[in-house]
Order: C-alpha cells, then sequence, then structure tokens
C-alpha cells in the first residue's frame, strides 16, 4: 500500500460523532445492498446535529437498490446521485440527513470525470462510517484515492501555490447555489493538517490542463438536470422542505402521508400556504 492509501485509509477510519454513527445506522437499516456508507461535511467539524443535516453517500452494489421504481432506477444511473430525507432521533433530540445514494460502479466513474462535482466532494475529509467487507473498503479508498488526485491535479492548474484554495473557488462556480467570498478558503482553514499532508504526499502530480468556462457551463446544466430529477425521485423531499421552511421563516408545515408519495405535488400545494402565511420572503 503506498503512502497516500494509507494516509487515505487513516483519514476514512477516524472515530465520528455518536449523532453520525446513529444516522448511519439508521439509513443503512433502510436500504438493501449497501456496500459503504460515507460521512462529510459540517457534521465531521463539530456542528450541532440540531442545526444542521447530516450529508453520507451511501453506496450500494446494484441500480435495482436505488430504488424500488425502475424508471428511477434509470435516471439514478443516468443521473446520478438519487438524493433521499430521512429523520431518527438520539437521547431525544430529532437527527436529520439529507444523503444521496449511488452505485459504486457510478461513484468510480464520476471520481475522473470532467463534471469536478463528486470528485472535489471526495478530496475534502470523509469518513467510513460503514463498509461491507475488506474488498469494498479497498475498492471505495482507491476511488478516493483518484479524486484527491484529480482534484489536486485541477487545483495546481488553477494555481500553484493555493491550489485547494482555487480549486474550490472554482468548483463553487459549477454548481447554483450561492456562496460566500471566503467559503473556499474556510474550508480549507478548518482542515488545515489534512490538506497541507495530502499536497505533501501529492506534490509530483502534474496539473491537469481544463477550460473551467466550459466546466461552469456544464456544471449548471448539470445541475439543473439533477434538479429536475429530484423534483419527482427525492424520497422524503415533502419532509426536507417542511424542515426547511420552518428553520428559515418559522412557519410549520404538516406534511401528509399522501404529500410525502408525491413530493413535487405537495410543492404546488404547499406554495400558496407560504404565500399566504408570509412562509417566503
Amino acid at each position: 500500500m503506498d503512502q497516500l492509501s494509507k494516509f487515505l485509509k487513516s483519514s476514512l477510519q477516524r472515530a465520528v460523532p455518536n449523532s453520525v454513527a446513529a444516522m448511519a445506522d439508521y439509513i443503512r437499516n433502510s436500504h438493501t445492498g449497501v456496500v459503504a456508507m460515507l460521512a462529510y461535511g459540517s457534521a465531521l467539524r463539530g456542528s450541532s446535529p440540531a442545526d444542521t443535516l447530516i450529508d453520507f453517500y451511501v453506496i450500494v452494489d446494484t441500480a435495482q437498490n436505488l430504488s424500488s421504481n425502475v424508471i428511477f432506477q434509470k435516471l439514478g444511473v443516468w443521473v446520478p446521485p438519487t438524493v433521499c430525507y430521512a429523520e431518527t432521533s438520539l437521547n431525544g433530540q430529532i437527527l436529520r440527513s439529507k444523503y444521496a445514494v449511488i452505485t459504486k460502479a457510478s461513484f468510480q466513474k464520476l471520481m475522473r470525470a470532467s463534471n469536478p462535482y463528486l470528485w472535489v466532494r471526495f478530496a475534502q475529509p470523509t469518513r467510513m462510517v460503514w463498509c461491507r467487507d475488506v474488498v469494498a473498503s479497498t475498492d471505495i479508498t482507491k476511488a478516493i484515492a483518484t479524486a484527491v488526485h484529480t482534484a489536486f491535479g485541477h487545483g495546481k492548474y488553477l494555481s500553484d501555490t493555493d491550489p485547494w484554495v482555487n480549486l474550490f473557488q472554482n468548483t463553487y462556480r459549477t454548481e447554483l447555489r450561492p456562496e460566500t467570498n471566503n467559503r473556499a478558503a474556510s474550508i480549507v482553514e478548518a482542515d488545515q493538517e489534512y490538506y497541507a499532508d495530502l499536497g505533501s504526499l501529492l506534490q509530483n502530480v502534474h496539473p491537469i490542463a481544463s477550460s473551467w468556462r466550459a466546466k461552469r457551463c456544464f456544471g449548471k446544466l448539470w445541475s439543473l438536470l439533477r434538479l429536475g430529477k429530484n423534483a419527482f425521485t427525492f424520497s422524503g423531499g415533502a419532509d426536507y422542505a417542511a424542515w426547511k421552511i420552518e428553520r428559515h421563516s418559522g412557519v410549520k408545515i404538516q406534511v401528509s402521508d399522501w404529500q410525502r408519495r408525491h413530493p413535487f405535488l405537495a410543492g404546488i400545494m404547499i406554495l400558496p400556504k407560504l404565500l399566504f402565511r408570509k412562509g417566503l420572503r
């Protein structure tokens, strides 16, 4: 095993907060064919579970385990990942997670794709909270090693002196989400030792020349495609929307079982209530 693989294996196996472990167990028991579960994001940096979502990637073995709906299975392969929402509780506290489900084959393939959507996420600190066996663990670790190679190569092309910050700044511009100007720097600052160690291990990686204007155009189109797909396939989307609305506006929305089964139509029905009760500003 080379030094990078050893470093990533050690990083992936670091302990996670109890809230992350509890949510991971709940989600894993809700799906079949799970190969591995990866946690990432603010929950690993000590954010309160009451104030944030716990982020996971759930890696499954086949497309049949993306959804029980055959059409959604196809969409999950063509436009990965499939997004879901879940809630559980730990010691009387509600835990919430918005997580992505993806096949192992898609996960491995996208680690070297032109679109940075996936590999830039897994160049950041990640925890493997569960894995099916040693073979799966080895395969996922190799995939993440490919992600950091791809990310650092693109980062070195953007800046030889500050590759990580420049990489994150540019990848945010490929997605349909607003981020503050200092967001990229704050991410690197939060895990300075991790990025410094990675930089040392990847110092011989050559810059990867790429058109970031093209990435921005394709990335935004890809984001629109994913949003369109998720309007129909987002499992738990109605509950997620209700929580987000209450958190940001204070307006509490009661979600019915019918709305949970039809999140797209539920959104259309909820909108007039929000406007009437000033839940949208």
